[in-house]
């Protein structure tokens, strides 16, 4: 700390023995420890969820019916997606631990009169800090002294201008100064701090469950109660056709193992995965795998402005001046520039900038070969203006601005104009200023004393009116209104001549306001924060793809509605609001909210919160994006809480689900696009399983229809190994597939996993096609070997040859499924067979896994099957095109209007 320890003040500190004392009493200065979930329990919480202790339960039951080689494969299923969700989850930690961070280590405080360093730990309430600017305050105070001090509160309540303080005013904890010199008396420590506050609110905000949770939930009790259905109505035949009560429990056991989709859960886990990859690729960091799906379920996005819509590179691009405009294009914040004006303007212009630099801190600066700005962005702005005008004294209008410029406000020390000592011929020299009065939220313009002058900078509206008024009043404000008008941040500067005020040594008066008065006004200029050169289209997107987006800023009204018009936010209401305006009654607050294009300025951390929960319960999935410490609560309670990456606390980071790696708003959108994608991969996986299980359940109905007549087409064991053997690389290779074309110009998919829609695809095209030609295979074969219904069951060689024939028509069959579920709209051939690579190593590795389980004797053996007969072969090759063909048909007829090739 590097606070003044002479600073006058009335307070002298604690003695050290106090100090020791109300430690003990109190405790350390230290920010609460946010309870954690230990490693082992959210290891165990991965094998412990609803559907894992399914699986686990199907792998029981697999050893008890006599099957090992199905218990192991559920086994090493339920571990091996358990350990990768662990270890995609394992790097998040808690928000509490990162607050920590945010309290210094070293504070200066005054301990028997005397200043001294103490770590940060062991502030105690009573205890004198010295601060001066650049140094975070290290628990609640009030202040007892300042120095033109200002601090920056934007992490606590989002206001981005930095808040003057004067003694009596109150401080935070994490907040830090900007300008000048303090003093303050401590009044809170660690867990009473409005810091801490903060972090219960973002540790006891509970996020809502996933919109995929809640569907893999359905999913997994529809499953769940056809398989046990399934598995009762078979013991029951079983019982009637004569079988032993134990053979037809094992038996109903196997049948409703086989149902179970064991392939569900690390098809999931896989595309969530695989989405979370690709959102990487796109600067967007997944922190929870979940958040990938739920992104693409997202209806409502409340986005901050700073950053994420522009990009916060404030350019002062047109000067208002008595004489004329000027108007300047120039990059980022070079001292370089176009100018475009007559050589009064710019000279006018050029004196207009220098003073408002010197009522500024902030400056550009060279970094390696790039300028940019320190300190606040607007006067870093300002300081470029400055420099581009004095630049362009090389030349044309240049020349007459550097000319004109000596027309400033008083003499300087050796007897020059100071009007040069304020613009100088060299960019590099700074004023000697003798009083600083900082920006103020309350008079909006900050104002310093140079040379016996006083230069001021600030709002129009709380500029002009201290001002003479000028002949061409009604002309600035015309060139007021027209830069406002569009979109631009417009500042009024001013100056006045203070004749016998006091000299660099004071005293000055500490309200400015007696000073600010009877002003000459220099003129107006007009800087632009441009918006990212993405967020227009991005926007564009959200709306096509049917999300609201709403602005939730600290920023003041006017600003926020500026830039939200400008990069086309604002909705056609132009609704902009206040924080301290919104209702405390959630559903008006969510019926005021619930429109697009809504723009709310001022809102505090409650406030943010408090609008999450309104929006969701109006039933949207909310994504909320935040930077700050003031978001965490928020960003905890939305379904999708975003965090900015390059600009953020770690905080926000912690408290977020997902982090944008640029703090671009529109790598949201293409994470939407992403979540959509995911969402379909699993409809994908869904209608290929299912119409598998139609295939492999047929044969059983056709068995219990029959009394047991008919002879059972596959066994328990052949199904088991289509599921896990054979079905699930395709499977899984469904779950890699890219977003659709369309995915983002329709409205949020808010349709259940297993929809009508789906149900009648595998239910009454796909699954019944694939069942009719296993059955045909198998009954061809068995006919042509001289067997008829009713009779004798044939040998065992012709029975595992026909049962070889069924077998190998499903495989063949789900091999064209795999291509016909890449989309429920557009036929495999529209969207080119190579365009998923990992499809075609799936296909082939099916094939060969087919090949070993018909050929290799003893697999052959164990499964009850023989390689097919011709016939049985032919019969299994047609179903190949069959299916298809019925596929595309049922396309063609449901999705008339869809048009193009797309991966839907």
């Amino acid at each position: 700390m590097s606070g003044d320890p002479s600073m006058t003040t009335t307070v002298a500190g604690l003695s050290t023995a106090a100090a020791t004392r109300l430690l003990a009493e109190d405790g350390p200065n230290l920010l609460p420890q946010a309870s954690t979930v230990p490693r082992w329990r959210a290891f165990a919480a991965q094998f412990t969820h609803f559907f894992a202790v399914m699986l686990w339960v199907a792998a029981a039951l697999a050893f008890i019916a006599g099957m090992p080689q199905l218990g192991v494969a559920v086994t090493v299923v339920v571990v091996i997606n358990g350990v990768f969700s662990y270890v995609q989850e394992a790097r998040a930690e808690r928000a509490a631990s990162q607050l920590r961070a945010m309290l210094p280590a070293q504070v200066l405080v005054r301990r028997d009169g005397t200043a001294v360093s103490i770590p940060a730990a062991e502030i105690v309430h009573g205890d004198v800090v010295l601060l001066s600017a650049g140094d975070r305050i290290p628990g609640d105070v009030d202040f007892t002294g300042t120095e033109s001090c200002t601090v920056d509160e934007s992490m606590l309540s989002g206001e981005s201008e930095p808040v003057p303080k004067r003694p009596g005013d109150p401080g935070f904890g994490g907040t830090f100064l900007v300008n000048g010199n303090a003093e303050a008396e401590i009044t809170a420590t660690g867990a009473r701090t409005r810091l801490a506050a903060i972090a219960t609110l973002t540790a006891t905000a509970q996020p809502p469950q996933s919109p995929l949770n809640v569907e893999l939930r359905r999913v997994v009790r529809i499953i769940s109660v056809v398989a046990l259905t399934f598995g009762g109505v078979f013991f029951a035949v079983s019982l009637l056709s004569g079988t032993s009560w134990r053979n037809a429990f094992l038996f109903a056991i196997g049948v409703s193992v086989a149902l179970i989709p064991e392939g569900l859960l690390p098809t999931v886990t896989l595309s969530l995965a695989m989405g979370a990859q690709r959102m990487a690729r796109r600067n967007a960091l997944v922190r929870h795998l979940q958040a990938v799906e739920t992104l693409g379920s997202t209806t409502f996005i409340c986005t901050d402005k700073t950053g994420t819509l522009t990009q916060n590179r404030m350019s002062a691009v047109e000067v208002w001046t008595p004489q004329s405009v000027v108007v300047l294009s120039g990059t980022g914040y070079a001292p370089s520039a176009s100018i475009t004006g007559g050589p009064d303007a710019v000279a006018g212009a050029r004196r207009l900038a220098w003073t408002a630099r010197a009522a500024s801190r902030g400056r550009a600066v060279l970094h390696g070969d790039e300028w940019v700005a320190e300190g606040d962005p607007m006067e870093a702005a300002l300081d470029a203006l400055a420099r581009r005008l004095d630049h362009g004294a090389g030349s044309g209008a240049g020349r007459s601005a550097g000319k004109s410029a000596g027309t400033g406000a008083g003499t300087s020390a050796d007897g020059d104009d100071p009007g040069q000592a304020a613009a100088g011929a060299e960019v590099a020299v700074e004023v000697a200023v003798d009083a600083r009065w900082p920006f103020d939220p309350a008079r909006k313009r900050e104002s310093v004393a140079v040379a016996g002058h006083l230069l001021l900078k600030g709002a129009p509206e709380f500029v002009l009116p201290l001002c003479v008024a000028p002949a061409d009043l009604a002309a600035c404000q015309a060139a007021l209104d027209e830069m406002a008008g569009r979109g631009l941040r417009v500042l009024a500067v001013a100056e006045r001549v203070l004749p016998g005020t006091p000299g660099p040594d004071g005293p000055w008066p500490e309200d400015p306001g007696e000073l600010e008065r009877e002003l000459t006004l220099l003129g107006l200029v007009g800087l632009h924060d441009p918006p990212r050169e993405s967020v227009a289209e991005a926007l564009r997107a959200t709306r096509a793809a049917g999300i609201k987006v709403a602005m939730l800023t600290g920023d003041h009204p006017t600003t926020a509605a500026a830039i939200a018009g400008e990069i086309g936010l604002l909705g056609p209401d132009r609704t902009v609001l206040e924080g301290k305006d919104l209702p405390e009654d959630p559903h008006l607050l969510g019926a005021l909210l619930d429109r697009d294009g809504v723009v709310v300025s001022r809102v505090s951390p409650e406030q943010k919160l408090k609008v999450a929960q309104a929006l969701q319960l109006r039933g949207h999935v909310l994504a909320m994006t935040g930077d700050g410490v003031n978001d965490g609560p928020a960003l905890q309670e939305a379904d999708i809480g975003v965090a900015m990456g390059a600009s953020g606390t770690d905080v926000a980071r912690e408290a977020a689900d997902l982090v944008l790696l640029d703090d671009d708003f529109a790598t949201i959108v293409a994470a939407v696009e992403q979540g959509r994608a995911t969402y379909a991969n699993i409809r994908r996986f869904l209608t290929y399983h299912l119409t598998d299980n139609v295939a492999e359940l047929t044969p059983f109905v056709v068995w219990a229809l029959s009394g047991g007549s008919f002879p059972l087409a596959l066994g328990v064991l052949q199904i088991l190994f289509l599921d896990i053997g054979t079905d699930l690389l395709p499977a899984l290779a469904l779950g890699t597939e890219k977003a659709d074309k369309r995915a983002m110009h329709r409205p949020p998919e808010r349709r259940h996993l297993m929809d009508t829609r789906l149900m009648v695809r595998v239910f009454a095209v796909l699954g019944p096609v694939e069942a009719v030609f296993e059955m045909a295979a198998f009954t061809l074969t068995l006919w042509l070997a001289g067997w008829r219904p009713g009779a004798e069951f044939p040998g065992v060689g012709v029975l595992a040859a026909a049962s070889g024939a069924a077998f190998t028509t499903v495989v063949l069959a789900q091999l064209a499924n795999a291509f016909a579920c890449r989309s429920e709209s557009v036929p495999p051939w529209r969207l080119g067979w190579r365009t998923n690579p990992l499809m075609l190593k799936a296909v082939a590795v099916e094939l060969l896994a087919l090949l070993g389980f018909l050929f290799i004797m003893p697999v052959a053996t164990m499964l009850g099957q023989a390689p097919p007969t011709i016939a049985g072969l032919l019969v299994a090759l047609l179903s190949m095109p069959a299916l298809l063909a019925a596929d595309y048909w049922h396309k063609r007829f449901t999705h008339r209007r869809a048009a193009g090739p797309s991966a839907g």
